[in-house]
């Protein structure tokens, strides 16, 4: 087992304050992505992962997205630390925009009726795989980043904007930067309680 792959796993941890400072050039991240999405797992290898990765205006103009939909549906009076909150994702110098192709889990529920049922836990299985690896490989190359969940309230101001199919279902997304504040504690269970070995 390799050290340096549970390194970067112990490694990964969320960051909310992070910056647009170029640490890391944007080929090498985009190399990240594209090498993990070859090679992320999926089931029956359906592929059905799709990303997008936003720099520079388009990462701006997302957090821009996530903002309009939460001013529509957060109370003025306790907007504040929303705004706050959003402004430190749109501080960062990029965001990786997770999508599972339904397009291609259909099709697959057809041609295999008997796992029908299935076959959208496994889809939510990739992604949440190609999720922590790109995550771990932004880490291990001194990015900070955490991962939010803002579908479905940006769903359509992300279809819109970036022409996105609508078989494309958002899942998830990582914004990432320079770290500029260390991540928060954190605390873990009793490994006991959590894994039993037995021979």
């Amino acid at each position: 087992m390799s050290k340096s792959f549970l390194q970067a796993l112990v490694n990964r941890r969320t960051y909310y304050g992070i910056s647009n400072e170029k640490i890391v050039a944007e080929p090498m991240i985009v190399e990240i992505v594209e090498t993990a999405i070859k090679h992320t797992p999926s089931a029956f290898n359906s592929q059905n992962s799709r990303v997008l990765v936003l720099f520079g205006v388009e990462h701006a103009a997302f957090w821009n997205v996530a903002m309009e939909a939460l001013r529509a549906i957060v109370p003025s009076e306790k907007f504040a630390s929303t705004r706050e909150k959003i402004n430190s994702f749109a501080a960062g110098y990029g965001t990786v925009l997770f999508f599972e192709d339904m397009a291609t889990v259909e099709k697959l529920q057809g041609q295999f009726p008997g796992y029908a049922a299935n076959f959208p836990v496994w889809s939510g299985h990739a992604s949440a795989m190609l999720q922590l690896v790109i995550w771990t490989a932004l880490e291990a190359e001194g990015l900070g980043a955490s991962l939010q969940h803002y579908s479905p309230l940006v769903d359509e101001g992300v279809y819109s904007r970036w022409n996105v199919d609508r078989s494309w279902k958002l899942t998830a997304q990582i914004p990432f930067g320079k770290p500029t504040a260390p991540a928060g504690d954190k605390e873990f269970m009793p490994l006991a309680e959590r894994v039993k070995i037995y021979r």
